[in-house]
């Protein structure tokens, strides 16, 4: 073989090996950056009667503030059965990290237009209480 041949052979070596080392670096970094993303679940125990108005609200304006924000819902639920079917209305968020949650919820609390919502929703007196846990997943999770 000629040393141009060899030279050849491990430029394509070279070439495949750095495009290898440098998928595995992209991968590992986004793997990395993902190990943070925390999930958000949202309990609202909804003052009795009020359901119905709380659902409407979320679909004609919180979900579009949240959205505006970066709070990224994963979805919104409602029990079907049992006591907690007529006062709940549960929602996911998504986050890439706990400082950007802290982030997204100061810049929502900020917004002149989430205060004024807020106004209505303590006049009417629609939600009596909000639990927020954040929680990661768990190695073996198929949502991660």
């Amino acid at each position: 073989m000629n040393v141009f041949g060899e030279f050849k052979r491990w430029t394509v070596c070279g070439i495949a090996l750095l495009s290898f080392a440098a998928g595995s670096l992209l991968t590992a970094r986004l793997v990395r950056a993902d190990s943070n993303r925390v999930f958000e679940l949202r309990v609202y125990h909804v003052a009795p009667g009020k359901v119905e108005a709380v659902e409407s609200l979320f679909r004609e304006k919180s979900s579009k503030l949240l959205a505006k924000h970066d709070l990224k819902a994963v979805g919104y639920w409602m029990p079907d059965e049992g006591p907690m079917s007529e006062n709940t209305f549960i929602y996911l968020l998504v986050h890439p990290s706990r400082e950007e949650a802290k982030k997204n919820w100061d810049g929502l609390f900020a917004d002149p237009e989430f205060q004024e919502m807020i106004k209505g929703v303590r006049a009417e007196g629609l939600v009596q209480k909000v639990d927020a846990t954040y929680m990661h997943p768990t190695d073996f999770s198929p949502l991660k």
